[in-house]
């Protein structure tokens, strides 16, 4: 039954960080990390950095000042619930998804939990899509009904979406072994039970539950490994083997990791082994000629969320390289050989995220499930960007800081009697700027670029929502190449018609509209950014 859209929205639960890490003392899930099984996830030091990113999100979302931006009504429920669990009813709701993920991955580098925003969007285009076709509203239902607990849980859910995959020339069907993809071994009055192997799955071991998901189109040789489900992390059966979340243990005390002992994220292997999931927790399972809906939808959602995210972590890396052009005592305004390789920073982040807010100005509604759909064009070729030139912005980050950072002392020389007060002579720069600044600024930098988890982010970025390979696919399937080409045949007076069947032109423009075509009557196109104090 939808509400009354006359009555104020009801807000729903919401919980705080701590709220957070107490819910998770509620879950047991079966955990290794470093080759040990883990006692308790939210106890663990290994995986502490990926847990407060996540309890961040939770206090972000009860800031006053943030609410706007980190909530948004659910209008079919008449709603209040966190964004990343929101199902987007408007351009404007992209936009507004957009800046709060910026705004997340400025203070934690990744926020993680805005997969679940993209996967709830993917599966409401998905489930409606299905309905539609079998004049039913059984799928519906049932993701209603599992959205609904969702956000009224305020839970955070990882996507298990990409397979261990085997032999990647074979199909899922051919595959020697079937556990490197999940697939449905046995179904019953009651549910289907899963076998199968999910690879990269983020922060797996503190999310509450799982969404699992095909990773490609399947053929109907592949049927039993077209299945889409939401388990509890803990459900028997499930192992997950994951590696840690940033970098907690390197030098706690002294400050070596100053970001990412604090903040981090881990992906885990997920292992299932003839794990039951009900049918009401089922969204498919065996509608092989639907999982390319949830798929691409998917994909396209998440790659738009992933522009925001390395935005925000674009915007550490221009703050810090500033700051170390101050620490050096120099000053790009007057020095153009440091100038030129901060503007090019500046161009890289500001470039792909202008993708981002033209794909959620172009967004498009989905006929079947009236969700909002980032433009796939601009969604990709944004990504694509960031994925290509993250390396290119760790390199200019490197530029502008000069060479100390290869020859920066370990943190514990700030305490050794025999060398500190001599480095801090010959290691300040700027007299208006202390040693210990300096330094800390250049640890800083060399945590987010030059660590092992700064690699981390560079391998993340390049391959995280699917590999370049697969953006120029879509860009490729999806660009207008045939009103480009009519268009010069026109401007040469060949006089050529359109031709269905020709393959150069069955891309054409879908067609561009104005905010009024796009967005909801009274939804705003953007809730205006809040004046952030310097510390959160």
């Amino acid at each position: 039954m939808t509400a009354s859209p006359h009555s104020p929205p009801t807000p729903a639960p919401m919980m705080s960080g701590d709220d957070y890490r107490e819910s998770l003392r509620g879950y047991t899930p079966r955990v290794f990390v470093d080759g040990r099984e883990v006692a308790s996830v939210v106890d663990e030091p290994a995986l502490r950095p990926g847990v407060n990113a996540l309890a961040f999100t939770y206090d972000f979302a009860l800031r006053p000042e943030i609410a706007p931006l980190a909530l948004a009504t659910q209008t079919s429920r008449n709603r209040v619930v966190n964004r990343m669990l929101h199902l987007n009813e408007s351009a404007g709701d992209l936009l507004n998804k957009l800046e709060v993920v910026r705004l997340l991955c400025q203070e934690t580098g990744c926020a993680q939990r805005y997969l679940a925003h993209d996967a709830l969007n993917g599966l409401a285009q998905a489930v409606a899509r299905i309905d539609d076709a079998r004049g039913s509203t059984e799928h519906r239902a049932r993701f209603n009904a599992y959205l609904a607990h969702a956000q009224d849980q305020d839970l955070s859910i990882g996507v298990a979406m990409t397979d261990a995959k085997g032999d990647r020339s074979r199909k899922p069907h051919q595959q020697a072994n079937p556990d490197t993809y999940v697939h449905v071994v046995e179904r019953n009055g009651k549910g289907i039970v899963i076998s199968g192997t999910k690879a990269i799955v983020t922060g797996a071991p503190y999310m509450h539950e799982l969404m699992v998901m095909p990773s490609r189109n399947m053929g109907r040789e592949d049927e039993a490994f077209a299945v889409c489900c939401a388990v509890r992390v803990d459900e028997p059966g499930i192992t997950m083997v994951s590696r840690p979340a940033g970098r907690p243990g390197d030098k706690l005390e002294n400050g070596d990791a100053l970001f990412s002992r604090r903040y981090g994220q881990a992906t885990a292997v997920v292992m299932f082994d003839r794990v039951f999931v009900p049918w009401e927790r089922v969204f498919f399972a065996g509608e092989w000629e639907h999982s390319h809906v949830l798929t691409y939808s998917y994909a396209t959602h998440h790659r738009h969320s992933c522009i925001a995210a390395r935005a925000g972590f674009g915007d550490l890396l221009i703050g810090a390289g500033a700051l170390m052009c101050e620490a050096n005592g120099l000053d790009p305004e007057e020095k153009s050989n440091l100038r030129e390789p901060m503007v090019e920073l500046i161009k890289i982040t500001e470039g792909f995220y202008a993708c981002g807010v033209a794909a959620s100005v172009y967004a498009t509604q989905d006929p079947h499930s009236h969700t909002f759909m980032p433009d796939p064009v601009y969604s990709n070729i944004g990504k694509l960007l960031l994925a290509t030139q993250i390396y290119d912005m760790h390199r200019l980050a490197h530029e502008v800081s000069g060479g100390l950072i290869v020859a920066l002392p370990g943190p514990d020389e700030d305490h050794n009697p025999a060398t500190a007060a001599k480095l801090s002579e010959v290691l300040q720069a700027s007299p208006d700027i202390p040693y210990d600044k300096r330094i800390q600024t250049a640890r800083f930098i060399e945590d987010l670029t030059a660590s092992n988890q700064g690699g981390w982010y560079s391998v993340i970025s390049l391959h995280g929502g699917g590999s370049p390979a697969a953006m120029k696919q879509e860009i490729w399937r999806n660009y207008p190449v045939g009103n480009k080409v009519e268009l010069v045949e026109r401007l040469l007076e060949r006089g050529v018609l359109h031709d269905e069947q020709r393959s150069i032109t069955k891309n054409r423009q879908p067609g561009r509209c104005c905010d009024t075509g796009c967005s909801t009557p009274g939804q705003p196109v953007m809730v205006p950014l809040p004046v952030l104090p310097s510390k959160l």
